[in-house]
């Protein structure tokens, strides 16, 4: 039976007695009636005071529980009002009815450590019958007597794993910023910064935006304090195919003369077909002098440039239907190389499903700092890739329209640092294309629903 149920039987019962006395007209029963009276009502009062202390500690509990569960999964600067807002809910509305409601972040939890969240509902309620027993209770409700009732709970904040579709890999400094990018869309994607991140006029419209230092303005969601995502794909170095004689027992990088003198035909690409049979080393810059369509003869293929860019130089470069490439950008360490996409023109591939590099569309590799940056202005060139593009030296600027082509079916962004300038936009993602093409994207950790520990 409820416990207000019981206490109304009681009371029922107890005045059904006490009827029954008044009415007996024994002398002896009035006197024994007249001095055990005060203790009767003070008993059945504390009784039924009792009770309802009881009931309403109970119902108080119940939205502790609750505010600190939610206190906790909201993990953010907004975990009190959400409390509160809970309590409220319960009926517990903090400031009224005598009611306080104090939700509290960085409190001690059973780990020994200080990351937990408490929430503490106090109510006074006032003094009935139980004051006849001289009970004067231990606080004051509206100028009388009353019984000051508290009941807290203390969660811990859970986690969850999200996909990310752009990694900034850089621990000392901001390294993703955005500047009055009103046209940025990250929609469906989450980004970290391994350091800060900072937006300043629009949060790129990401779900998460997450920071092992402070995210400020950067997604929808915020979250600040995450755990390093470390570099996910630096093994892959071990697997880029070995340089050997490709460029010679001397090895020589042409390089494109500014000047005139222009690239060896070696390094001009003028088929409008690359047959590619597993791995290909190409030694130097190479320039497509015409829009090239890439076949895999042999499964995935794998493209290297040692020691030189890719100049697009206006045109197209793509995969054909069912082929796949992975472009590697690679070298002796030796300054003075560019190492990445130049020449405006379009990047149209798409990376393997399958093999040792799935999923990876170009890589930068690793060990190679120096002439890795660039700053992209309009779509110079478009990035139409199928992929996971791995630039983990590399500080990227983007001004203009990036990757806006709506037949990318998943890009994934691995950096150093990235700033979005002006105008700068990232096409939207869907997460869920990534996993259909079997790619293998890092996770950030966000706050999950949080669960009561005390």
């Amino acid at each position: 039976m409820p416990v207000r149920a019981r206490f109304l039987a009681f009371a029922r019962t107890a005045t059904k007695r006490l009827l029954r006395v008044f009415r007996e007209e024994s002398a002896n029963v009035a006197i024994m009636f007249g001095l055990s009276a005060p203790v009767l009502l003070g008993g059945a009062g504390i009784a039924l005071e009792a009770g309802n202390w009881y009931y309403t500690r109970r119902e108080m509990q119940n939205a502790a529980d609750a505010a600190a569960i939610a206190a906790s999964s909201n993990g953010t600067s907004s975990y009190a009002t959400e409390a509160q807002a809970v309590t409220a809910n319960y009926g517990f509305v903090n400031g009224s009815n005598s009611v306080t409601v104090t939700p509290l972040n960085n409190q001690p939890c059973p780990d020994g450590t200080t990351t937990c969240y408490t929430v503490t509902i106090t109510k006074s309620v006032p003094l009935y019958l139980a004051q006849v027993l001289g009970y004067n209770g231990n606080t004051t409700v509206g100028g009388h007597k009353g019984v000051s009732l508290q009941t807290s709970a203390t969660a811990t904040q859970g986690s969850q794993q999200v996909q990310l579709c752009l990694l900034a890999l850089g621990t000392t400094s901001t390294d993703i910023i955005s500047n009055g990018a009103p046209n940025a869309n990250l929609a469906g994607c989450n980004i970290m910064a391994d350091s800060s991140s900072t937006c300043n006029g629009h949060n790129l419209g990401a779900n998460y935006g997450i920071a092992h230092g402070s995210d400020n303005g950067c997604g929808i969601n915020q979250v600040s304090n995450a755990p390093i995502v470390p570099d996910p794909y630096a093994y892959l170095a071990s697997q880029i195919p070995a340089m050997g004689n490709h460029c010679g027992t001397t090895p020589t990088y042409p390089q494109e003369d500014k000047h005139g003198g222009g690239l060896p035909s070696s390094n001009m690409w003028s088929s409008s077909t690359l047959n590619l049979a597993n791995s290909t080393v190409m030694c130097g810059d190479q320039q497509l002098q015409n829009d090239v369509t890439i076949n895999d003869t042999n499964g995935p293929a794998v493209l290297v440039i040692e020691n030189g860019q890719l100049d697009l130089n206006g045109h197209t470069l793509s995969t054909a239907s069912g082929s796949s490439v992975t472009l590697i950008f690679s070298g002796d360490g030796t300054s003075g190389y560019t190492h990445y996409p130049t020449g405006g023109g379009t990047l149209a591939t798409s990376a393997p499903t399958s093999g040792t590099w799935k999923g990876m569309a170009l890589y930068q590799d690793p060990s190679i700092t120096d002439g890795v940056s660039f700053t992209y202005a309009g779509n110079t060139p478009e990035w139409d890739m199928n992929g996971i593009v791995y630039l983990p030296n590399a500080n990227v600027t983007f001004s203009g329209a990036v990757n806006k082509n709506a037949t990318s079916a998943c890009f994934m962004l691995v950096v150093n640092d990235l700033t979005i300038n002006g105008t700068g936009d990232i096409i939207s993602q869907n997460l869920a294309n990534c996993n259909n093409y079997g790619f293998n994207l890092p996770n950030g950790t966000v706050p999950g629903r949080g669960r009561l520990v005390l």
